[in-house]
């Protein structure tokens, strides 16, 4: 039972670490967050690499709904829960993106 618990854990982890805005524009590549981004027609053109996932999810509340965002339909708050947590996140990498940003610019979505 404990081990199912875990398990449980883990994957309910990873399924939301998978849409956490800062693991789609620093980790996963930036044709990541322009994939997404474009696939819900957001006004946004470019994202700031610093705080990058905080802007991916306000892009995200700024784009028509999708196939993609259905997971955020049902329950809007999540969106709100994954800003906070992207701001922790964004906080504790914030020297690698102030690096990225200096040396690669904003992230273009168009």
């Amino acid at each position: 039972m404990k081990s199912k618990l875990k398990y449980a854990l883990v994957c309910s982890i990873a399924v939301f670490l998978a849409g956490c805005g800062t693991t789609n524009t620093v980790i996963r590549g930036d044709w990541v967050a322009k994939r997404n981004l474009n696939q819900i027609e957001t006004s946004c053109e470019t994202i700031p690499r610093i705080y990058s996932g905080v802007s991916y999810d306000i892009c995200l509340l700024r784009g028509k709904p999708s196939q993609m965002a259905l997971w955020v339909a049902p329950i809007p708050q999540l969106i709100f829960l994954d800003i906070a947590l992207s701001g922790a996140f964004d906080t504790v990498i914030l020297p690698y993106t102030v690096y990225t940003q200096i040396s690669n610019g904003d992230i273009r979505l168009k």
